[in-house]
């Protein structure tokens, strides 16, 4: 494994397009969200054991979850920190986050939904980046067993 990179230029550029990827699910843009992946990409939930295949696919289960907290009346938040960004092969990037998701009811206070851990596979494409492979493990399944990532395959 590499070094990881240190705060400032590439980094920041990472950080930066976390930012706006989260907005875009946060504020229902599920389309535009999942054209942050790449056309092949992989999102799972380790936990869950579920494994969308293709832009379409997380595009739909994206849609069907703003569409379910909508209808809740609940705004969700995702919040990505604790980045670590190391250089994999072929100009790839790992990128190694916390995430929580909080929920706000209309009206409501806020509450954690959910915390865990990511691992996003992210290569270059135009001027930025897109994301090839996003592996997610909830704390809730416990302690990781080591602290390896998850496969980037």
């Amino acid at each position: 494994m590499s070094r990881p990179l240190s705060p400032g230029g590439l980094y920041g550029e990472i950080q930066a397009f976390y930012a706006r990827q989260t907005r875009l699910l946060d504020r229902g843009r599920t389309d535009e969200w999942a054209a942050t992946f790449t056309e092949d990409g992989v999102f799972e939930e380790v936990v869950k054991g579920e494994r969308l295949e293709g832009r379409e696919a997380i595009a739909a289960s994206a849609r069907k979850r703003a569409d379910a907290t909508a209808a809740e009346g609940v705004q969700r938040r995702h919040w990505f920190g604790m980045l670590e960004v190391d250089h994999e092969a072929d100009g790839r990037l790992g990128a190694t986050y916390y995430a929580l998701v909080m929920s706000t009811p209309t009206g409501g206070g806020l509450a954690v939904y959910l915390s865990a851990e990511a691992h996003d596979v992210l290569v270059p494409h135009d001027d930025g980046w897109l994301v090839s492979h996003r592996s997610i493990r909830h704390d809730a399944a416990g302690p990781l067993e080591s602290e390896a990532p998850w496969s980037s395959a």
